[in-house]
């Protein structure tokens, strides 16, 4: 039933009839008819103020980890001098930072590291240098084995499905997190001897495998459901008649409809495989001294906790608004694929 107001506002002289309201309807259902899927992605993302905020938070840490080593040669300062150990004025007889708010001045902005006095602010942008593009790597192989092993599964079915699933189940009852400090000496062992430091490199290829190769599993079951659904449509019956090989299929009929998933659980992995450096970090088996990280701040900011708290400060800022702003950004890219999503 229409109420009064409803009434009164459609008949009213001067406003908007039913007519021109269809009309409009009309012409924005046509220009809708004539973009692409991605422009209409595109279109709904831009409407959706958090997604658009989250985005520009996320390219602003991306562009500073790019930057840091011109804004470390600019702010004057590098995250391994031991500048505290190079003054007497910067840190006390207990070796905690002079002043207030962790020692910050004009000349260390967010002050310098207990014990060792080194500046805290180009350690927060190298650190975020490593976990992040530490982090991407990891992305990129748990995306380039989920889809595969999804799409394989999902397509071919029968034998190939059924022990792809029993092996993703297997991986799936590993604990994680145990596997992973349990893991990371192995292998650096297994190319470094004893009396020899084991290189960056090294530890970040480590790093990338470990945590890709227990973190697929997820996307792999969402890829194999999709394709699922998808090898029984029409174009992929027609595909196949026509002559052309599984892999063909798949490369050009499968993978193109599944971009959507794809980029959705990547924004998603992203923030989780940076949690999952950082652990690493912290607990002594990813990342270690000298090399900058977010966890490996954790770690020694855990140890003056009571005296500094201010170390510890500035990485949980920075990771929480990043971890964050990414979900967020990843909810949103999820929301702009929907069709139903009135966002």
């Amino acid at each position: 039933m229409t109420s009064p107001v409803q009434t009164e506002d459609t008949s009213a002289p001067g406003g908007p009839g039913p007519d021109a309201v269809t009309k409009d309807g009309a012409q924005e259902a046509k220009a809708k008819e004539g973009l692409s899927p991605g422009q209409l992605m595109w279109r709904r993302f831009k409407r959706d103020r958090t997604g658009v905020i989250s985005a520009c938070v996320v390219i602003f840490f991306v562009v500073i980890a790019l930057l840091a080593p011109l804004i470390s040669k600019v702010y004057g300062k590098d995250p391994y001098t031991l500048y505290g150990q190079n003054s007497l004025t910067l840190l006390n007889e207990f070796n905690m930072p002079s002043g207030s708010f962790g020692g910050a001045s004009g000349s260390f902005w967010f002050g310098i590291e207990p014990n060792l006095g080194r500046d805290v602010f180009t350690q927060l942008l190298y650190g975020m240098r490593t976990s992040i593009f530490t982090a991407l790597g990891a992305t990129v192989v748990v995306v380039i084995l989920g889809v595969l092993i999804g799409l394989v599964g999902g397509y071919f079915g029968g034998v190939v499905d059924y022990w792809l699933g029993r092996f993703t189940d297997l991986l799936l009852g590993f604990p994680s997190q145990l596997f992973m400090i349990a893991s990371m000496p192995v292998i650096t062992a297994a190319f470094v001897k004893p009396d020899e430091n084991t290189p960056v490199w090294l530890r970040a290829a480590a790093i990338i495998f470990v945590t890709g190769i227990l973190g697929w599993m997820g996307l792999a079951r969402l890829i194999r459901a999709a394709t699922l659904t998808l090898r029984e449509r029409e174009f992929v019956e027609a595909a196949r008649i026509s002559g052309a090989s599984p892999w063909r299929i798949i490369r050009k009929e499968l993978l193109p409809n599944l971009w959507s998933p794809i980029l959705v659980q990547a924004t998603l992995q992203l923030p989780s495989n940076i949690l999952s450096v950082a652990f690493l970090s912290f607990v002594g088996v990813g990342f270690v001294e000298p090399t900058p990280d977010w966890g490996r701040m954790f770690a020694n900011g855990a140890q003056y906790i009571e005296q500094d708290p201010w170390y510890m400060l500035y990485p949980g800022v920075a990771m929480v608004i990043f971890v964050v702003a990414f979900n967020l950004l990843g909810d949103s890219v999820r929301d702009a694929f929907d069709p139903k999503s009135g966002r």
